[in-house]
């Protein structure tokens, strides 16, 4: 059983924790640290939500071991958090708890609420505080508690952090709570619709949370690779599940990506950019996009540099994968997971580019094949076992 690293309340711990074992057992049973409280244990209530790496998110139905290297705050490291602790007092003023045990998830997921949220809007906060579930008080007094303390920082002057947070109805991740149009929430923040435009000024400032790197080798020269990745179209018809919208100008786009796993369907709708150097060898596209269904967005970017391999004859494809993933697809999402998806999805892009570059099609078969959420599972713990039971770290 290897060494389990993670950053807990701004305090690196060590640990050897069963693969198993759900990161909400390792703070309460490993660390002590009992404010996380477990209740349905499915994902559904809520009362285990902490953040990884800021991001509000169940405990009880992550591996720890998926989190290695993430950075956890429980309810006890938000001791001295500003915002905790006017929450706490709100909790208090409005008589928002009563038996306590769902409180600490719902002061991680409101303090999330009024990090984001523009104003003190009724339906914006029972949209946000949804996933979180208390039998004691009719959430009256707990919506009352999160408006007044967005109010009150609101006419400070602090400003909201733009992007995430929860804008349907229902349990995370329940594919449950897809909002009906008079549920929408309206946020200043965001516009009406992300395929409308993708401002300069958002590419400009674009920092992604995660970067993925990946190569692989077609059987073609550089130059007949580039000619393939100046053609839109014939790169979309690549990418599993992507459906172009149009394509009339050749360095921006609109369009959908579909990604399923198991059960879990996504559908984002976007636009994004592209840049490409001069000889073709390497560019850059960049993009952003909606999940309607979930009510969750992401945006990206995708560096590739092409080498040349046995004196021209081949060509190695370098790609930079970066990302950020908010509202609730992020809430029940691990780094680990998407990760896997990624190298999945690249693996199948550089197939289906052999298949292109050779002049054969690539259907509707082999461009939107869907990842069987077993695969994908088995295949990231298959390459995290041999450090799990102490054989060679991962590469």
């Amino acid at each position: 059983m290897s060494t389990l690293a993670l950053t807990i309340n701004r305090r690196t711990v060590d640990l050897r924790p069963e693969p198993r074992t759900s990161l909400a057992d390792v703070v309460r049973d490993h660390l002590d640290l009992t404010g996380t409280h477990l209740g349905c244990e499915h994902g559904v209530c809520g009362a285990c939500t902490v953040l990884i790496d800021g991001v509000p998110a169940r405990s009880c139905i992550t591996f720890a071991a998926a989190c290695e290297g993430a950075a956890v705050t429980t309810i006890e490291g938000l001791d001295d958090d500003e915002i905790a602790t006017e929450l706490r007092a709100a909790f208090t003023r409005e008589h928002a708890l009563q038996c306590g045990y769902c409180t600490p998830g719902m002061l991680v997921s409101a303090r999330d609420l009024v990090l984001r949220l523009p104003e003190a809007d009724e339906q914006a906060i029972r949209i946000g505080m949804s996933g979180n579930l208390c039998r004691c008080t009719g959430y009256v007094g707990i919506v009352r508690a999160v408006m007044s303390v967005i109010a009150v920082r609101r006419g400070r002057g602090i400003q909201p952090v733009v992007g995430g947070g929860r804008t349907t109805l229902g349990p995370a991740g329940s594919g449950h709570g897809a909002a009906k149009d008079d549920l929408h929430v309206a946020s200043s923040s965001a516009p009406a619709s992300i395929t409308a435009s993708l401002p300069a000024a958002a590419i400009a400032d674009f920092t992604p949370t995660a970067t993925i790197e990946q190569a692989f080798e077609v059987q073609h020269p550089p130059a007949d690779v580039a000619a393939l990745f100046a053609d839109v179209a014939a790169v979309a018809a690549c990418l599993p599940g992507v459906a172009l919208t149009t394509a009339a100008d050749p360095n921006r786009i609109e369009g959908e990506i579909r990604v399923q796993v198991g059960p879990i369907a996504a559908q984002f709708a976007g636009v994004a950019r592209i840049e490409r150097a001069a000889d073709g060898l390497s560019g850059r596209i960049i993009g952003a996009g909606n999940d309607r269904r979930s009510r969750s967005s992401t945006q990206g970017e995708i560096r590739y540099r092409l080498t040349p391999l046995g004196e021209g004859r081949a060509t190695r494809v370098d790609l930079t994968i970066g990302y950020t993933l908010t509202g609730l697809l992020a809430q029940v999402g691990r780094s680990g997971l998407v990760r896997d998806l990624a190298r999945r999805l690249v693996d199948q892009f550089a197939a289906n580019l052999e298949r292109k570059l050779s002049g054969e099609t690539v259907g509707p078969a082999q461009a939107a094949q869907h990842l069987n959420g077993l695969a994908l599972l088995l295949g990231l713990i298959r390459a995290r076992l041999p450090r799990w039971l102490g054989g060679t770290s991962r590469r």
